[in-house]
């Protein structure tokens, strides 16, 4: 993995990946649920396999998936959920914790709504949890190695749990303001 570091390469495949997504994620999905092979679900196949793999290879996975990993040392419903419904969420997460603008943080959650991927607690099945059980998330999200420390900055738990506060906070205004929740 480039010992973690981004190569500007990696960086160009990523942002490529990014676009394709946003551009014909929606047109995919779409003829996934009709059972159909069109041009938009060979482009999202070609960003989520080829693109998405060398931008991997080139600069790690920071933030997303590493939270994902910190999931698991849950005990609940939140293990039915796929591991890209996971990683979703802690995509939306990294974008907190790297400070992005709330129109990009939006972007993301108009999204993945679109997609019905999970963006609350409720919906990743940990509107129980407590803090602390965030905090253990956090504690397994920062450990020694993990690729939460690509960052050029430090992540703590602490960070890590408020982002996940933040998250389930921001798409729930969201919702309000769209009308989708009270």
């Amino acid at each position: 993995m480039a010992g973690g570091l981004t190569t500007i390469a990696g960086r160009a495949i990523a942002e490529k990946s990014e676009e394709v997504l946003f551009e014909f994620g929606l047109l995919a999905y779409e003829s996934v649920k009709r059972q159909i092979v069109t041009p938009a679900l060979e482009a999202v196949i070609e960003a989520n396999t080829l693109l998405s793999g060398l931008g991997f290879e080139s600069g790690g996975l920071a933030a997303a998936h590493v939270i994902h990993n910190g999931f698991t040392v849950l005990d609940g419903d939140i293990h039915h959920l796929t591991h890209g419904e996971k990683v979703a969420f802690g995509t939306v997460a990294q974008l907190v914790l790297e400070n992005r603008p709330i129109n990009e943080i939006e972007r993301y959650i108009e999204f993945y709504l679109q997609l019905g991927l999970p963006v609350t607690l409720e919906e990743i099945k940990l509107q129980d949890a407590t803090r602390e059980d965030l905090y253990n998330v956090g504690v397994a999200a920062t450990k020694e190695n993990e690729t939460i420390h690509n960052f050029p900055f430090t992540v703590t738990p602490d960070d890590v749990v408020n982002a996940i506060l933040a998250v389930d906070q921001f798409a729930k205004a969201y919702k309000a303001r769209i009308g989708l929740e009270k």
